[in-house]
């Protein structure tokens, strides 16, 4: 994962009203966490900011006063009605640092006609180096397995370097099937139940 550059402003003043006057101007209030250090307030260029947050654990580089540092996205709120972003908290990191983190789980390939994929875990927690985080864990699928197969942990693509904190004996995903696939299967069970009856009935004209 490729760290976003933005600029950062430390901000002096706090409290609702002075949150809205910021996302008013364009910027994003937020706060720096970690390595001991008191929690620093600042505003991040609000656009630049959405654009980043598109990626799960994202990983900021920060430019304040001069100076450069990497902070990982740890939570931000919305607004539940625009969806704006109001307030964002930042841990920071070092390269090289292990962080903990939770990564979607991406599903590759087609389940087989008349099943679809029930995820279990939409996303695992890891151990990654945080500039090492990856975007997704793959979960590669196929159409050969039936209705009731279970797709584990140890099923996971693991890159290089990360490392998995759920057990690989644990359920990731399920094929279950569908109505129509049920409905379908239903009527095939009765075609060829009628034609072994006609198959029958033949059988005992002909004697």
């Amino acid at each position: 994962m490729s760290e976003t550059k933005i600029n950062a402003e430390t901000r002096e003043s706090f409290g609702k009203g002075a949150a809205r006057k910021l996302r008013a101007a364009g910027r994003t209030p937020a706060v720096i966490y970690g390595h001991g250090h008191d929690t620093r307030h600042i505003d991040l260029p609000a656009h630049e900011v959405a654009l980043a947050l598109r990626t799960k654990n994202a990983l900021l580089e920060l430019t304040i006063a001069g100076k450069s540092e990497l902070v990982l996205v740890k939570s931000a709120s919305k607004d539940p009605v625009t969806q704006i972003i109001e307030h964002v908290d930042l841990v920071e990191v070092k390269k090289g640092e292990k962080v903990h983190v939770e990564v979607p789980v991406h599903v590759i390939g087609e389940p087989m006609g008349g099943t679809v994929i029930d995820l279990e875990h939409k996303t695992v927690k890891v151990e990654a180096e945080a500039t090492h985080i990856p975007n997704y864990l793959e979960l590669h699928i196929t159409k050969e397995n039936p209705a009731g197969h279970h797709y584990l942990v140890s099923d996971l693509v693991i890159p290089d370097g990360v490392v998995m904190e759920l057990d690989p004996e644990e359920l990731v995903a399920a094929v279950i099937e569908t109505k129509a696939g049920a409905a379908e299967d239903e009527a095939d069970t009765e075609t060829a139940a009628e034609g072994e009856a006609k198959e029958a009935a033949t059988d005992a004209s002909a004697e």
